[in-house]
């Protein structure tokens, strides 16, 4: 497969939705999977059970509000009164993972499911907080183990996905992110990300169908339009390549990322010597 540098930076793995601080970390959104709590008070009196839960839905309104210091000090207390609340070990590591402390948030998911080895949702996060530890293979296993748990469980699918994109097994990626739109065919990300696979696989039509698909169901996606531009471009098709490219511009303008804007408007203006050579690195 050729490698065009100047298209590098541009053709990437849809991984916008996975942050957690700021779109900027290694884990989700907070509100999603977010398991209800089981209460796992155990041989505790009235008074500890009402006491370590107050300290814990405390943590969650202090997460939730984006106050994670605050909140980790409360789970830490509901933790004290009751060693064995798997879900405070659960948010304390969120907590942690928007503070992009990740060993420590792995700790405490790897404590979580210690004390509840089918907590599928512990899992899939921990898999999570290894990511920007580059830990790519420990991930796997951790999605892997969510989907025993949890067949059904279309993020755990799309994440083990991502994280065979450093390994290069973009095949496995590819039936990850298949069995992910299987299970939500609506999942925008599944789609640009088994696109952004085929291309580097060289199926450049296929990945125009799934980067197209991507646009369908989420029309103001620039990185979609630039990857299809790109797979285009690769199939010599200039004239729709480029209108590919001046959309991503446009909204990428539109969304004020600027950076993005300029590589892309950079490589339009270079188009006239590129095509003999297309590369992806």
């Amino acid at each position: 497969m050729k490698v065009l540098k100047l298209m590098a930076p541009m053709l990437v793995l849809g991984v916008i939705a996975c942050s957690l601080k700021a779109n900027a970390s290694g884990l989700p959104s907070i509100t999603k999977q977010r398991p209800k709590s089981r209460l796992d008070l155990v041989q505790l009196n009235t008074k500890d059970t009402y006491l370590a839960y107050s300290y814990y839905k405390q943590g969650v309104d202090h997460l939730l509000s984006g106050d994670y210091q605050r909140a980790i000090v409360d789970f830490t207390k509901a933790i004290e009164i009751n060693p064995k609340y798997a879900e405070a070990y659960y948010e304390r590591g969120f907590a942690r993972g928007f503070l992009e402390d990740y060993q420590e948030a792995i700790v405490d998911f790897t404590k979580a499911i210690e004390i509840n080895p089918k907590y599928a949702e512990a899992y899939y996060y921990r898999g999570l907080a290894r990511r920007p530890l580059e830990d790519y293979q420990g991930a796997i296993v951790d999605f892997t183990k969510a989907i025993e748990i949890n067949p059904k469980y279309a993020e755990a699918y799309y994440y083990r996905g991502l994280a065979r994109r450093p390994l290069e097994d973009y095949q496995g990626a590819i039936v990850d992110f298949t069995k992910a739109i299987e299970i939500n065919p609506k999942y925008a990300l599944a789609y640009k990300n088994r696109g952004s696979a085929y291309f580097f696989l060289g199926n450049y039509q296929q990945a125009i169908v799934d980067f197209t698909k991507t646009i369908e169901i989420n029309p103001r996606d620039a990185q979609a339009y630039s990857n299809r531009g790109l797979a285009r471009l690769s199939l010599r098709n200039k004239k729709e390549a480029i209108k590919d490219l001046e959309k991503a511009v446009s909204l990428f303008q539109e969304q004020g990322k600027k950076a993005q804007a300029q590589e892309t408007l950079e490589l339009l203006q270079r188009l006239d010597f590129v095509p003999s050579e297309i590369r992806i690195v």
